[in-house]
């Protein structure tokens, strides 16, 4: 297996001027009724405010803007459950590229007409996104495509890791960082940052305890498989991946695990709390902070509010269900 560099802050700063011309910084805002909830001061990174809904595009713009003119030519192809499917699907459009999406059968309709809407072909195969991808390394393998992994890839990493980087810029003296993980590319940028801006950072992560495998990899130091069957398609991972892994094992403070049910609720909260619209991969930030709530106590927390494409199903479940868990 070939070895990935592992993106430095100057990488960071490289892929914010590069993205810059084409993304604005998204908003921070600090909601009254979030710090009554979790009893600390906490920051929502809106990533949900981006263009394709979520902050993906970040790394996508990086990577397909330094792509060569040989692979330009050749087309570029990803497995994505959505969100890193219309991060390709976007960039290839902006920069006149073919593109190519496999997605699970169950994939969200939303963000399968947004990749679409943007020129690209999607091909459906299999029930999770680990079928997916199978499928899609075969296909880069046969056409000659090339693939744009979801996150082992530095310049993905690179790119989704400018969020953390305005987060600080904008309220500096945060204490915790709450991420969503599926893969870990946001997370690992986020460690990646602190890092270097202020190593007291906690950086946590979060992950469906029904789709584990990078919480799993990350606690035993090895990227493991885990069965894949979270209701949050942002979180919904059947394997570690390598390069996010190898950050976070090294950097990750804490990671954590709540249920689909308490992902459900969060989402509620933030429509209620937050006047917001986020996925359930989107509302896990706020999920986790409720729960190490007492741990939290008077702290500056900022969370990562990944994505908002949630469809009208999603919400009236979230909705309908919420209502199930009691708020002590």
């Amino acid at each position: 297996m070939q070895l990935l560099p592992i993106p430095t802050y100057e990488d960071v700063l490289r892929a914010r001027r590069q993205i810059a011309p084409y993304l604005l910084r998204t908003p921070l805002h600090e909601y009254s009724a979030l710090n009554d909830l979790i009893g600390a001061r906490v920051f929502i990174k809106h990533e949900n405010h981006q263009p394709t809904g979520a902050f993906k595009v970040r790394g996508g713009l990086n990577l397909i803007s330094q792509l060569s003119p040989l692979e330009r030519s050749r087309g570029v192809i990803a497995a994505s459950t959505g969100n890193h499917g219309q991060s390709v699907a976007y960039a290839a459009h902006l920069f006149g590229l073919k593109a190519c999406i496999v997605v699970p059968e169950n994939a969200n309709p939303g963000k399968v007409a947004s990749m679409r809407g943007l020129g690209a072909r999607v091909i459906f195969h299999g029930a999770t996104f680990d079928d997916a991808r199978a499928h899609c390394e075969a296909l880069a393998e046969s056409d000659g495509l090339r693939y744009v992994h979801s996150g082992d890839e530095p310049l993905l990493i690179a790119g989704v890791a400018t969020a953390c980087a305005e987060m600080l810029e904008t309220e500096p003296e945060l204490e915790v960082i709450i991420v969503p993980v599926g893969g870990g590319s946001g997370a690992a940028g986020a460690c990646v940052v602190t890092a270097a801006i202020n190593p007291a950072i906690r950086v946590i992560g979060v992950q469906s305890d029904k789709s584990r495998a990078a919480h799993d990899s990350w606690s035993q130091h090895e990227v493991v498989q885990r069965p894949n069957n979270t209701i949050a398609e942002g979180l919904a991972t059947g394997s570690g991946f390598n390069l996010p892994q190898t950050i976070l094992w090294e950097r990750l403070n804490d990671f954590v695990l709540v249920t689909d049910e308490q992902l459900l609720r969060a989402i509620v909260w933030l429509i209620e709390h937050a006047h917001t619209l986020a996925e359930a991969a989107g509302a896990a930030p706020l999920a986790a902070a409720y729960n190490l709530r007492r741990a939290l106590q008077g702290r500056k927390v900022g969370l990562v509010c990944s994505g908002g494409n949630a469809t009208p199903a999603q919400v009236q479940m979230a909705i309908s269900k919420a209502s199930l868990l009691s708020t002590p």
